[in-house]
C-alpha cells in the first residue's frame, strides 16, 4: 500500500510532517497529564493529612485541565490533517485509475471485467482511504506513545513493569491468533465484492430479457448465492473481530487488578507511594492502548493491502495499444488499406480472420458482408485501433495506424457502432459529443441522419434531455442520433458497423443518399447484413469463416461469388436482383 504514497503532492507531505509534529506534542501533553494525576492525588492527600491546602488542588487541577485541552486540540489538528491527506490521495487515485482505464484497449478492459474496474475505482479506494486515516493517526501516535510510556514505566517499578509486559505479551498472542483467522477472509471479500457487483450489473443491464423469460426467480437465486457468500465472509470477520473488545477489556482489567495487588504489597513494604501507583496505572493503560492500536493496524492493513494491490494492478498494466514516440506525417488523404492483415484475440487458439487485403480510395464506399461470426466488425475495429492487427499492416492516409497518435487517427474517423450508444445530457450534447459546439453544424448533421424530424417534435427540441444509455428514445432514433454524432465531426473516413440495422428500408436508403451528398469526398466503410444497404458500394468484400472469398461490385459478385449470391437470394428475389 505504501507504494501508493508516491502519488502524494508537496502539500500532502507538508501535512504529514505537521501530523508528526502535532502527534509528538499530543503525546507530550498526555504524558504531562499522567504526571499531573500523580500531582493532584498528592495534593488531595496533603489536604487530608493537613500538609497542604485547597489552593494546591486548584493549581494542580488547572494544569491538568490545560494539558487535557492541549492534548485534545493536538488530536483534532492531527485528525483534520490526516483526513485531508487521505481524501486528497483518494481523489488522486480515483483520477489516475479513471484515466488509466480510459487509455485501456478493449483487451485490457476484458482482462479485468467492467464490474471489477468499477469496484476498484470505488470500494477499493474507499478501503485505502479509511486505512490511510488510521495509518496517519495510529501508526504515528502509537509507537511514540508506547516508547515514551515504557521509558517512564521502567523508571517507576520493576515488579509493575513485569506485570505490564506480561499483559502486552498476552494481548499480542491474542491479536496474532485473530489475524491468522481473518486475513485470508479479507482477501476473499474483495473478490466477492466484484462478484456481487457483476451479478447486480448483469441483472440491471438485461432486465428486459429477464422479465421476458420470467427469469426473475433464477436471477434472485443467483444474486442470493453471491450475497450469501459475501455475507457469510463478512459475518465471520465481524464475529472474530468482535472478540477484540472483550479480550482487550479482560486484559486491561486484569492488569488493573495486578497493579493494585502488586502496588498494595509495595506500599506496605514502603517501596512506593499511592500517587505513583495511580500514575503507573495510567501509563500502563497507555502502553496497552498503544500496542492495541498497532496490532489493530496490522489487522486492518491486510484488507487495504489487497485493495492497494488491485489498484496497482490497474496502474501497472502495460497498454497493448500505445502512441508512437514520434508520429509519421500522412502522405495521402482519406485512404484505408489492409495489407495481408490477420487478427487473433488475446489467448485465442485461432485467428478471427486472416490474410485480408484491400484498399479504399478517397471518396469510395467499401462494404463488408458475410455470415455471423465471419469477422466483419472485428475487421473494421482495427481501423480506429480498438485492437491492433496480429499480422500485416493497417494503413490510414498512407501511414500505418501504429505510427499515428490515437487522437490524430480517431480525429479523422467518424465511427457509428452496431449498437447506438447515447450519454446522459441533451440531444445537442450527444450529437456534438466529438467536440462540436456550433448549433448549425449539429442541426445539419441531424438532417443528414434523418434525425431532425423527430427531434423537432420533442418538447425542447435539441435541448431535450437524453437519459443514460438513451433509454427515453427508440432504437431507430438512438441509431440516427449516433449517425448524426459521427457526421457532425466532418470526418475523412466514416465507419458504419451494421449501423443501419435499426432503420427501416426507406430511412436506410434516405440516410445513405444524404451521406453521399452531405459528406462528398469522405471514404465510407460499411458492415451490413442487408444486401440493399451495400448494393451501390464501389467495392464489396465477402467474408466467410475468416477469409475473403470475394471482392468486387454487387453485379460482379452475383456472377462470380457463390457465397454472396446465396446471401443475396436469401433476401431478395431473382427479379429484384436482376438475374
Amino acid at each position: 500500500m505504501f507504494k501508493l504514497y508516491k502519488n502524494l503532492k508537496a502539500l500532502d507531505w507538508a501535512l504529514v510532517a505537521l501530523i508528526v509534529g502535532v502527534t509528538v506534542a499530543q503525546v507530550f501533553f498526555t504524558m504531562q497529564l499522567t504526571d499531573q494525576v500523580s500531582a493532584i492525588v498528592s495534593a488531595i492527600l496533603g489536604v487530608v493529612t493537613g500538609a497542604g491546602s485547597t489552593a494546591d488542588i486548584w493549581r494542580e487541577g488547572g494544569f491538568m485541565l490545560l494539558y487535557a485541552v492541549c492534548s485534545s486540540l493536538c488530536s483534532v489538528a492531527s485528525g483534520i490533517s490526516a483526513s485531508c491527506v487521505a481524501s486528497r490521495l483518494s481523489a488522486t487515485l480515483r483520477s489516475k485509475v479513471y484515466a488509466k482505464v480510459e487509455s485501456f484497449s478493449i483487451a485490457e478492459i476484458n482482462k479485468f471485467s467492467t464490474a471489477s474496474l468499477i469496484t476498484r475505482t470505488t470500494n477499493d479506494i474507499q478501503q485505502i482511504h479509511m486505512a490511510n486515516i488510521m495509518v496517519l493517526r495510529m501508526l504515528i501516535f502509537a509507537p511514540i506513545m508506547a516508547i515514551w510510556a515504557i521509558c517512564k514505566i521502567n523508571a517507576s517499578s520493576a515488579e509493575l513493569t513485569i506485570a505490564t509486559a506480561v499483559a502486552v505479551i498476552v494481548l499480542v498472542v491474542c491479536i496474532i491468533a485473530v489475524m491468522a483467522a481473518v486475513m485470508p477472509k479479507f482477501k476473499l471479500m474483495q473478490k466477492l465484492t466484484d462478484r456481487l457487483n457483476g451479478v447486480t450489473r448483469e441483472n440491471l443491464t438485461g432486465i428486459r430479457v429477464v422479465r421476458a423469460y420470467n427469469a426473475e426467480k433464477y436471477q434472485e437465486n443467483k444474486f442470493e448465492r453471491a450475497n450469501d457468500a459475501f455475507t457469510k465472509t463478512q459475518l465471520f470477520t465481524g464475529r472474530v473481530m468482535a472478540l477484540m473488545s472483550p479480550i482487550m477489556m479482560l486484559i486491561m482489567n486484569g492488569l488493573t487488578l495486578a497493579i493494585y495487588w502488586i502496588g498494595a504489597s509495595l506500599i506496605n513494604a514502603g517501596e512506593i507511594d499511592y500517587p505513583t501507583i495511580t500514575s503507573f496505572m495510567m501509563l500502563a493503560s497507555q502502553v496497552i492502548m498503544s500496542f492495541l492500536m498497532l496490532l489493530m493496524m496490522f489487522i486492518l492493513l491486510p484488507r487495504a493491502q489487497v485493495a492497494a494491490k488491485r489498484i496497482n494492478a490497474v496502474h501497472e498494466t502495460p497498454l497493448s495499444i500505445s502512441d508512437p514516440e514520434e508520429e509519421k506525417p500522412v502522405t495521402e488523404t482519406g485512404t484505408v488499406e489492409f495489407k495481408d492483415v490477420s487478427f487473433r484475440y488475446p489467448d485465442a487458439d485461432a485467428d478471427v480472420f486472416e490474410h485480408i487485403s484491400f484498399r479504399a480510395e478517397k471518396g469510395q464506399t467499401v462494404a463488408f458482408i458475410g455470415s455471423t461470426g465471419s469477422g466483419k466488425s472485428t475487421l473494421i475495429n482495427l481501423v480506429p485501433r480498438f485492437y491492433d492487427a496480429t499480422e500485416g499492416e493497417v494503413l490510414v492516409d498512407g501511414v500505418n495506424v501504429k505510427d499515428l497518435k490515437q487522437s490524430t487517427l480517431r480525429s479523422k474517423i467518424g465511427y457509428v457502432p452496431q449498437k447506438g450508444v447515447l450519454f446522459s445530457g441533451t440531444v445537442a450534447e450527444n450529437i456534438g459529443f466529438g467536440g462540436v459546439t456550433d448549433r448549425d453544424t449539429i442541426v445539419n448533421a441531424a438532417k443528414i441522419a434523418e434525425a431532425d424530424s423527430f427531434i423537432e417534435e420533442m418538447p425542447e427540441k435539441y435541448d431535450s434531455p437524453i437519459s443514460q444509455g438513451g433509454k427515453n428514445v427508440s432504437g431507430g432514433q438512438k441509431q440516427r442520433i449516433s449517425i448524426a454524432r459521427a457526421v457532425a465531426t466532418k470526418p475523412e473516413i466514416m465507419i458504419f458497423d451494421d449501423s443501419f440495422s435499426a432503420l427501416d428500408y426507406k430511412t436506410d436508403k434516405k440516410v445513405r443518399e444524404n451521406l453521399k451528398e452531405g459528406l462528398a469526398g469522405a471514404t465510407t466503410l460499411i458492415v451490413a447484413q442487408r444486401i440493399g444497404t451495400i448494393m451501390d458500394a464501389d467495392k464489396i468484400i465477402v467474408l466467410d469463416n475468416g477469409k475473403a472469398v470475394g471482392a468486387g461490385t454487387h453485379r460482379e459478385l452475383l456472377e462470380n461469388c457463390p457465397v454472396y449470391r446465396e446471401i443475396a437470394l436469401s433476401q431478395l428475389s431473382k427479379e429484384e436482383l436482376g438475374l
